[in-house]
């Protein structure tokens, strides 16, 4: 029997919305939105990859919720979260009459619900967004907080807006059309929000580290929740990045942004960047003294327990991974910013290590 459906409310200044995780969600996509929006138009934003898979099926639920649909497909790939991709998307939405009363639904993964986000902000200033992530790494991570954008050729998620959706809808059956590296790619998020909030969850992860490699429908909708929970309890209590709390979300991301950037956003995943640039930022934390060998050893070997990369690709310089860390939009007052553990479940902003520490962890 499918375990029923969680919820995880957030709670904004201004309005709250609610992320559904369970099995079979994406058959209650057209009362999902009707209940939370009163629109007749949706776009469904979607990949060439996800488009067959998921979103026509989702466009049908739709329809039959009495909406009028517009399904526009992009390429799949970090490639296609650009501004001239969101112009295509603008111009395509006036074409078939989007207004302000219209809705856009992102199905698919990261790239997709960044690039459908940024393009419901912007557009006649603003449209209702709602989320269906079809990734693990989306579902646990990017289609929860608000931050939407694009990347420029030079640093990742460089243009963007914070834009909270309506609403997301977590379906874990989804998952199960995943490629293995896809699916892994996702749990470096999963096992981040351990290390830097939640010392029991990461023991709970190094228990279930199997049966989340099995995918086991059941272990997965905890843990997605659990995710969800915690990033959700952050984004309520910093939800612009104003106070700096919301900073600890970026655990391992000075480094992995830059791995990104230095492979052309191609050769490495998202998450494959994150799970390398958490052992690179607790090794930095080690040689500061902040925290023992004995956290950076659990974080890399749960990390490749689960089939992520620990380590950087042999083609790669430190020091132009270095150099690339000074494009990304955390440097504030001419200072690079890292969050480095303390312990496992703890995290804190360290500015402007010594650039020698920070190439030595990266070897």
């Amino acid at each position: 029997m499918p375990q029923p459906a969680k919820t995880v409310r957030v709670n904004l200044a201004d309005r709250g919305y609610d992320i559904h995780i369970g099995q079979g969600l994406l058959a209650d996509a057209g009362a999902f939105i009707a209940q939370r929006n009163n629109t007749s138009h949706v776009v469904v934003i979607t990949d060439d990859n996800v488009d067959g898979l998921h979103a026509d099926r989702v466009a049908d639920q739709l329809v039959e919720a009495g909406l009028e649909v517009n399904v526009m497909v992009i390429d799949a790939g970090e490639r296609s979260k650009d501004v001239e991709v969101a112009a295509e998307l603008w111009e395509t939405m006036l074409a078939e009459g989007t207004d302000r009363k219209s809705a856009v639904l992102a199905v698919g993964g990261g790239v997709v619900g960044d690039l459908a986000g940024w393009v419901a902000a912007s557009y006649a200033r603003g449209l209702a967004f709602f989320q269906a992530p079809t990734t693990l790494l989306a579902q646990v991570d990017s289609s929860v907080g608000g931050k939407v954008g694009v990347n420029l050729p030079g640093a990742k998620n460089m243009v963007g807006a914070f834009w909270q959706p309506h609403g997301v809808l977590i379906d874990v059956d989804v998952l199960s059309t995943l490629s293995d590296r896809d699916y892994r790619a996702g749990l470096a998020e999963v096992i981040k929000y351990g290390v830097i909030m939640d010392a029991d969850f990461f023991a709970q992860l190094e228990q279930q580290a199997d049966a989340i490699n099995a995918r086991d429908p059941q272990t997965l909708i905890g843990v997605i929740a659990h995710s969800c929970r915690l990033k959700a309890d952050v984004v309520e209590a910093d939800e612009r990045e104003e106070s700096g709390r919301r900073a600890i979300l970026n655990y391992g991301h000075t480094f992995g942004h830059a791995l990104e950037a230095a492979t052309g956003y191609e050769s490495l995943l998202h998450g494959e960047g994150v799970a390398i640039g958490m052992v690179c930022a607790s090794r930095l934390a080690e040689s500061l003294g902040m925290i023992d060998a004995e956290a950076t050893r659990r974080q890399t070997a749960l990390l490749e327990k689960v089939g992520l990369p620990t380590t950087l690709p042999a083609e790669i310089d430190p020091v132009e991974i270095e150099s690339l860390m000074w494009r990304d939009k955390k440097v504030q007052h001419g200072q690079l910013r890292f969050v480095l553990p303390t312990r496992i479940g703890e995290v804190q902003l360290v500015d402007a290590p010594k650039q020698d520490d920070v190439v030595s962890a990266m070897r």
